[in-house]
């Protein structure tokens, strides 16, 4: 196996902040990319800030921008911005998450930096593109969920949509997309020697979340149901049931050999099996049979059986079990991936820790012979 990162001797400026764009990077760097990342006087990225700590910035920043190089730099003071522009003409690819038009006003939008460097692969991460009627809107995460239908296909009892267990909008249709585009735009320097401007619109993206919905409606099966989906409530099958102890089991037997096994287990009445024009019906019988028993019953049930039915674990649990790594945020990408490139252990730098809080708040912005070397 080589020893050699994918990307290695890609040269990447990062002036993103929060999630999405450095994530991003740090994905890119975990690849062997060089990243330097730019960030104001004074406080940071405000992602620094957050609770808990590790060492000197925030649990958060530390996992999101190790391996990197901090420097602080006034993008609104000529000189500082112009020196920022040096680097960037010295870069393969260059990371912005501004509301559109800000960079550019700036001095560093993608037509300014292409001035001076042809080749570059600039990303754009926003919320709603560079262009169009919603371009400008402030929003997160959850805004972005709910106003591309996503957030109400699922609801509670009430009719409520529920919190998202994470931010999905951020990271599946903000940086996945981004660090795809990014490696596939390099590919195509490769071979054509031109650079590109990469316009990742989170809302646009989460279409491919929402891929099922968009073909069925072109299939002329309609808009999905709140709540009513094979998928989203709407079948037996595909369910979280509550135990007598005040836990959850997790039931996704959507197979018939795995619905025939998970029914015979819950000793479900034969009159249920064909759950087809009874699926409200036959949620509640099943809800009754695992509401019966405790969490640790339905667990040693399950036990070797195939079924597709789980006990909902907490965090501890799935440690436990070794279906999570406690301290995965060592590493991101590359761990226990057998792809003939990515080597097994991981790069030194790799776990240098994010850039120091210095003079006059983070690292002295550099010149260009930052690159120099690589």
């Amino acid at each position: 196996m080589s020893d050699v990162l994918p990307l290695s001797g890609v040269r990447v400026l990062d002036l993103s902040t929060l999630l999405p764009g450095p994530l991003a990077t740090l994905l890119l760097a975990e690849s062997g990319a060089d990243v330097v990342k730019i960030e104001r006087p004074g406080h940071g990225d405000e992602m620094r800030t957050y609770r808990p700590t590790l060492g000197e910035a925030s649990a958060n920043y530390a996992v999101l921008n190790r391996g990197k190089r901090a420097y602080a730099a006034d993008l609104k003071t000529p000189a500082e911005r112009d020196r920022v522009l040096t680097l960037a003409a010295e870069a393969d690819v260059v990371v912005e998450q501004f509301r559109p038009g800000v960079v550019d006003r700036l001095g560093l939008g993608y037509e300014q930096v292409r001035t001076v460097n042809p080749g570059v692969i600039y990303c754009s991460i926003t919320g709603y593109g560079q262009h169009g009627p919603h371009a400008n809107r402030a929003a997160h995460d959850l805004n972005y969920l709910a106003e591309t239908g996503l957030l109400g296909v699922v609801v509670d009892g009430a009719g409520k949509p529920p919190l998202p267990p994470t931010v999905l909008a951020d990271i599946a249709a903000g940086t996945y997309p981004a660090v795809m585009n990014i490696v596939l735009a390099l590919r195509q320097r490769d071979m054509t020697g031109e650079g590109c401007h990469l316009d990742i619109a989170m809302t646009r993206n989460l279409q491919l979340l929402a891929y099922g919905y968009f073909s069925t409606h072109q299939g002329g099966g309609g808009w999905p149901l709140p709540g009513g989906e094979l998928l989203t409530g709407g079948s037996p099958r595909y369910q979280v049931y509550a135990t007598s102890d005040g836990r959850h089991v997790a039931v996704a037997a959507l197979e018939e050999k795995f619905w025939a096994r998970l029914a015979q287990l819950l000793e479900l009445p034969e009159r249920y099996l064909d759950e087809r024009g009874q699926e409200s019906t036959v949620t509640a019988v099943i809800a009754d049979l695992i509401g019966a028993r405790t969490a640790e019953h339905w667990r040693k049930v399950f036990d070797g059986e195939d079924v597709c039915s789980v006990v909902v674990a907490t965090f501890e649990e799935a440690v436990a079990a070794g279906l999570v790594d406690p301290d995965s945020g060592d590493r991101l990408v590359g761990e226990g991936f057998d792809v003939g490139t990515l080597p097994s252990t991981v790069d030194p730098a790799l776990r240098r820790p994010p850039g120091r809080l210095g003079y006059p708040s983070l690292d002295p912005l550099p010149d260009r012979s930052v690159w120099l070397g690589r």
